[in-house]
């Protein structure tokens, strides 16, 4: 756990999850999921318990190659990434993770956080690559992982359909 300073002047806090996070990282979801287009779930589509998120988050702490990142603003969850590796032995050396961060904390530098602790963190961990799939007008989350030299690595077109409206995503790769 530390303390991260935000564009805004403020200070966060950015620490990994726990069990007992669970009931606020699932209200959390909810609010976010109703925020934003570019997420690949919308609100109430992300059909889990508290006791189901308690049990993944535990084994998510059981795993070298696992973690859900946590930022917090007055101890309410602000940004959250969750980083998967792969569960087969020629896989574990590489995963993909989601991030997100509620609206009204949108262009703090919490994402920035997050990216910098998962990388510095899959470094100690010994994961070689990091994989993620952004949609592909979503140009401010591509700009930024470009910024931290994720690369193209493909396309995938009609990857989400919102409002009978298909986007397809850009596959980006950081080697480590």
């Amino acid at each position: 756990m530390r303390d991260i300073s935000l564009k805004n002047g403020l200070t966060a806090i950015i620490r990994e999850a726990n069990p007992e996070d669970a009931p606020q990282i699932l209200r959390y979801i909810e609010q976010v999921s109703g925020e934003s287009e570019f997420l690949s779930f919308g609100p109430g589509e992300f059909e889990t318990t508290v006791e189901r998120e308690r049990e993944f988050i535990e084994s998510t702490q059981n795993k070298d190659n696992a973690l859900i990142i946590l930022v917090e603003f007055n101890s309410e969850i602000i940004g959250m990434l969750n980083f998967s590796g792969g569960t087969r032995t020629r896989t574990s050396h590489r995963g993909e993770f989601g991030i997100s961060v509620a609206k009204k904390y949108w262009e703090l530098g919490i994402a920035t956080a997050m990216l910098e602790y998962l990388i510095k963190w899959a470094r100690e961990h010994k994961i070689a690559k990091i994989d993620l799939m952004v949609r592909e007008d979503n140009e401010r989350a591509i700009k930024l992982y470009e910024k931290f030299g994720f690369k193209h690595e493909g396309r995938i077109s009609r990857y989400f359909k919102l409002d009978r409206k298909f986007y397809g995503v850009i596959y980006m790769g950081l080697e480590l």
